[in-house]
């Protein structure tokens, strides 16, 4: 996702630890130890993000800024627990048909919106039609529910009317989903985002408005905004006392406040004022020995895209194979990260999911892409010859958080040290404008990143599409869509041979140098004793916040 999962991602994303973690563990401060008594002590936790969210309308939202606080404010079929497995949300259970195609879901008749409304099948309904309905616009309803939900697609490109997407309110609390083909990640594909229910009288009164501030949002999960608004450099949540399992909930109230630099976040942190904040290379090695330091491995993978539509030089294999090989992603990880970040030398992450011989993905898979200035200045000149030319000139697209610029000037000095006669020019701006800059494909290199949405490869692999909606870099290769696309259908229900796809798909993109991969994420942070029960997600929204509390922390 962008966490774009999102879920693309700005590497100044590290301070407002938005990705997915690695895996369902709890945080550090998620221990068995309960306090004897809460009673006393305020439920308020105060954090940090960092940057203004995007969009909070689940089907316009790309980010992981806007899927974290819609996973945080709504609910949909099921929500993921403390080991990432999917648990009852509003719907309690479900029927799978046996051809595997057609899920049953019975939803309970105590959800309610915010508004005091009753949560219904119906609002599933509208809410996916809405999602794929090419008027809305939207990113990531064609990209979730395409190939998945009988339909979207057509739907989507305006062959068949919008009634014709295969989910259905068999009645109030009764909802019936088709499959284009057998989903091996169906279930927890209904925890994300763009699943989520809509209330369709309150969102049409609302109109152009809606969800653009907290007036014109309803919630129906453990949260609900109180002040906030699409420029918001600080907000508030408070506990949604009309959520079905409000009992569950302990925090009265969560407050954010947008900081993009480490040193900052820190000072807050020091001063009591922020529960949690990220460092960067130099905080790591001043506060290593914290006592309230932890380093969180995590699943998303980041790299850069090469726009080959936009720049010739781009569109020349060898010179994006090149680039992908000309810049020390160890010296990267270890001086300028320092944070147990690790180096990328494939699309899939490690640790992640296995093959169906229980080896991770990684492993079997190996090193596809590595730093090798001799190879790559092998590949430079051969694609400068190719292009009649001895220079090239490629403008960079980045973040502008300190960490990110810090990152940014490092990689532009390793590509034009490397690479005699390339020009990098930087263009540092804010995640929403980049943001704007991908979809628009307004740049020529980018540094980008994507955290899972699901537990499969599959999540990865069908970035890179042709004229897939995240693609957004012009890369198309006939073979290796049809490596990818048979994954979710004629193989569907073959693990072997959807893995066997997958990794001969994984090789074939970084053959064509279709992206550069760079680093693993890891997150270093500081997180205070006293906060409990906030869970790491391994895909979706980075935390879940419904079982948090704060402690005494003792």
């Amino acid at each position: 996702m962008k966490r774009k999962f999102t879920w693309l991602i700005a590497l100044g994303l590290v301070l407002s630890m938005f990705l997915a973690a690695c895996s369902g563990d709890k945080e550090k401060t998620d221990d068995t130890k309960k306090p004897a008594d809460k009673a006393d002590v305020e439920q308020v936790l105060n954090l940090i993000n960092g940057d203004a969210i995007p969009s909070m309308d689940p089907s316009k939202a790309t980010d992981e800024y806007g899927f974290q606080f819609l996973g945080a404010t709504m609910e949909g079929l099921y929500r993921l627990d403390e080991n990432a497995k999917p648990v009852e949300g509003i719907a309690t259970k479900h029927e799978v048909s046996e051809d595997a195609k057609t899920w049953t879901f019975t939803l309970r008749e105590d959800a309610k919106w915010s508004n005091g409304d009753p949560v219904t099948a119906n609002d599933f309904v509208y809410a996916w039609q809405r999602a794929v309905n090419p008027d809305t616009g939207s990113e990531y309803g064609p990209y979730m529910m395409g190939g998945v939900i009988k339909n979207a697609t057509a739907v989507n490109t305006g062959k068949v009317p919008v009634d014709q997407l295969g989910v259905t309110a068999k009645d109030d609390y009764t909802l019936v989903v088709e499959l284009e083909n057998p989903t091996p990640y169906f279930e927890s594909l209904t925890t994300f985002g763009t699943f989520l229910p809509l209330n369709k009288a309150f969102v049409e009164e609302k109109a152009d408005k809606f969800a653009t501030n907290s007036d014109t949002l309803l919630a129906n999960g453990p949260y609900k905004f109180s002040t906030w608004d699409s420029t918001a450099q600080k907000w508030e949540l408070v506990k949604n006392e009309d959520y079905w399992d409000a009992k569950t909930v302990k925090l009265e109230k969560m407050t954010y406040v947008v900081v993009k630099d480490p040193q900052v976040a820190v000072d807050l942190y020091n001063k009591g004022e922020v529960y949690r904040a990220g460092l960067s290379s130099d905080l790591v090695d001043e506060y290593s020995t914290n006592e309230d330091y932890v380093v969180f491995p995590e699943t998303s993978v980041f790299y850069f895209k090469m726009n080959q539509t936009r720049n010739k030089a781009l569109a020349n294999v060898n010179i994006r194979a090149a680039l992908s090989r000309a810049f020390d992603k160890q010296a990267l990880v270890d001086e300028i990260l320092n944070n147990g970040s690790i180096v990328a030398n494939g699309l899939i992450p490690a640790d992640f999911v296995p093959t169906p011989d229980g080896k991770d993905f990684r492993k079997t898979s190996g090193d596809l892409v590595t730093y090798d200035v001799a190879k790559a200045k092998e590949l430079w000149e051969k694609g400068l010859a190719e292009l009649k030319t001895d220079k090239v000139e490629i403008e960079f697209l980045g973040g502008d958080t300190e960490v990110s610029k810090v990152m940014n000037e490092y990689l532009a000095n390793q590509l034009q040290t490397n690479l005699p006669g390339l020009k990098v020019t930087l263009k540092q701006v804010p995640f929403e404008q980049r943001l704007d800059a991908d979809t628009a494909m307004d740049y020529d290199l980018q540094f980008a990143g994507w955290g899972p949405d699901y537990l499969d490869p599959y999540t990865f692999m069908n970035l890179w599409l042709t004229d897939g909606g995240n693609n957004k870099m012009g890369y198309s290769n006939p073979e290796y869509d049809k490596l990818v696309n048979e994954t979710a259908t004629t193989l569907a229900t073959d693990n072997d041979a959807r893995f066997e796809n997958f990794l001969a798909a994984e090789k074939m993109l970084f053959e064509d140098a279709a992206i550069a991969p760079v680093y693993q994420r890891a997150t270093a942070q500081l997180v205070a004793p006293k906060v409990e029960g906030i869970f790491t997600n391994p895909f979706g929204a980075t935390y879940e916040y419904k079982w948090a509390s704060v402690g005494s922390g003792e």
